[in-house]
């Protein structure tokens, strides 16, 4: 019991424990699983969509993959109202840096900055944390491919393959197995398609329940941030295994 150890967020509990903090990641444990993964040439985002009607029309916008800046980008698990708040401010901070300095932010530097606004909500009265998790995804010129997690207690730390929402402790031990230093962007794809495979809840893996999502370099040289049609997915789950072809009608 918390015996009202979680009426303020500033109350620790004797066990030194923010029962607020706690009940905004038990909100991120129920969202849909959502995985990164870095590659030698880029930065795969891949996420499992809820889908709770099918009269929702979401074929047009993204409901796990945002857009950050040109070079950031970030899937997020939790409750989407505060993940909007959160992904503006981030935009308004990459944009006010690139009007001050003539460059893009550093992608650590944003993520820190998002994350001191994140923390602030954990410690101040008449305030609640956050209950949103994010995978940040971005390239900077310091330090190349980043990956990026943060969680609603404003810690962030930074990943070569991480897993959050539901049945994330599955998924990270997965890609605690599987993943090897300097894979492609590629392989990165189908590793995350094969631990959604066996970490979602749903029986099958169909297009319409991901949304895949990369930052590379593209052939022309310049950095992109790419949205996967859900044609594309459809074939890339065929070709990595994780489905069987539809058969053809006779």
């Amino acid at each position: 019991m918390s015996r009202r150890y979680d009426s303020r967020t500033t109350i620790f509990s004797p066990e030194g424990r923010l029962y607020q903090v706690e009940y905004a990641m038990e909100a991120i444990g129920n969202a849909g699983t959502a995985i990164g993964i870095l590659s030698s040439d880029g930065v795969v985002l891949v996420g499992e969509k809820k889908v709770t009607s099918k009269l929702l029309q979401t074929s047009r916008s993204t409901e796990k993959m945002y857009k950050i800046d040109g070079h950031v980008a970030c899937a997020v698990a939790g409750i989407m109202s505060d993940a909007n708040i959160l992904i503006s401010t981030a935009r308004v901070q990459a944009q006010r840096y690139s009007f001050a300095y003539q460059e893009p932010m550093p992608v650590e530097q944003l993520v820190q900055s998002l994350c001191d606004t994140k923390q602030g909500y954990t410690q101040f009265g008449g305030l609640r944390p956050f209950g949103v998790s994010f995978l940040f995804a971005g390239w900077d010129k310091h330090l190349g491919f980043q990956l990026y997690m943060s969680d609603p207690s404003g810690n962030y730390s930074g990943w070569k393959a991480a897993a959050i929402g539901a049945n994330n402790q599955a998924a990270q031990s997965m890609l605690k197995q599987e993943y090897k230093e300097g894979m492609s962007r590629e392989e990165a794809v189908n590793l995350a398609l094969k631990v959604l495979s066996k970490t979602m809840d749903s029986t099958s893996l169909t297009s319409e329940k991901l949304e895949l999502a990369e930052v590379l370099i593209g052939s022309d040289g310049e950095l992109k941030y790419r949205v996967c049609s859900a044609e594309a997915l459809g074939k890339l789950l065929v070709s990595s295994g994780v489905t069987q072809p539809a058969p053809e009608a006779s």
